[in-house]
């Protein structure tokens, strides 16, 4: 994908930001899955395998611009955005697995699996999903339980029926079944959009903005989860495997339904666009202090991998 100028500034916008929250999260992960000399150690290193080293952070960073724009202390945003990461990783590790899509590659090395076998895979995200509430149970992270307890309530309500799980179970049953638009797009907005919403969601909860002040995040993490979600549809068809460090092309080969199969390569490109605007808009209310989520707004849809 070749970028203009301006879209090259975009990219330029958030090279620091997304940088540093790759090696504040790597860090986080890196102390909390320390490796001990017992016979758990191979479940450690499998977390760390899945956890350290690869993904964009953009559910950290979201959480962490959302936070710092409330006057939320760094220490405490990356401690919950650990935590967020922590989720997105046990998805990816399980949904790699035999069972699910059967993945051998995820960021450019050997998925948990292929690199260690099945059950300790298994074991890996299931860890890494307690460990997610562990850390936001833990004072460390707030010291106010209310607010503790908030993030927990948001974190699981993204993960599981009404959120990337019960999403999850409609994508299987895409391989069966055809989905109209309405469908695909509540699809998505659980699969994907909920734990990106989860982010930014969290990040005002710890900066403790009571829910009914928080409407206008709400509608730019739900624009901004379809937007990256047609961007990654594009990608799965015109993307290269070698920056995106997977494999793609997989959606065609099943036959599913996606947002591309449906509107076609203009009009979801159109869509993802006019998303982004609305996304940008949501944030009109706030100043400089946006900047960052706004950069994501558009890095979402220009990002080539």
């Amino acid at each position: 994908m070749n970028l203009a100028p301006r879209d090259i500034a975009r990219a330029d916008a958030l090279r620091e930001p997304l940088a540093r929250i790759a090696a504040e999260i790597d860090s986080s992960f890196d102390a909390l899955l320390s490796v001990p000399d017992d016979p758990r150690r191979r479940l450690f290193e499998a977390m760390r395998h899945a956890a350290i080293g690869g993904g964009k952070r953009l559910r950290p960073l979201l959480l962490v611009a959302t936070a710092e724009m409330h006057a939320v202390g760094r220490g405490a945003a990356i401690r919950a955005a650990t935590a967020v990461e922590a989720i997105h990783v046990y998805s990816l590790v399980h949904d790699d697995l035999p069972c699910m899509d059967d993945d051998a590659l995820r960021h450019g090395k050997p998925t948990v699996h292929r690199a260690f076998d099945e059950a300790t895979a298994v074991l890996a995200g299931d860890s890494l999903h307690a460990l997610a509430f562990e850390i936001l149970a833990d004072p460390a992270t707030s010291g106010d339980p209310f607010v503790r307890a908030e993030l927990v309530y948001a974190l699981a309500m993204a993960s599981g029926l009404g959120g990337m799980a019960g999403g999850q179970m409609m994508d299987i049953v895409a391989q069966a079944e055809t989905f109209d638009l309405p469908t695909v797009t509540r699809l998505q907005q659980l699969k994907t959009g909920a734990l990106l919403g989860a982010a930014v969601e969290m990040g005002a909860i710890l900066g403790r903005i009571p829910a009914e002040g928080r409407h206008h995040l709400r509608g730019y993490a739900r624009d901004l989860g379809l937007a990256f979600q047609i961007a990654d549809d594009l990608l799965d068809a015109e993307g290269d495997e070698a920056l995106a460090g997977k494999a793609l092309r997989k959606d065609a080969d099943k036959g599913k339904q996606t947002f591309l199969s449906l509107l076609g390569p203009d009009r979801a490109r159109a869509q993802a666009a006019m998303l982004v605007e609305q996304a940008i808009e949501q944030l009109s209310g706030y100043g400089e202090e946006a900047d960052v989520l706004r950069a994501i707004a558009r890095y979402v849809v220009e990002r080539d991998h």
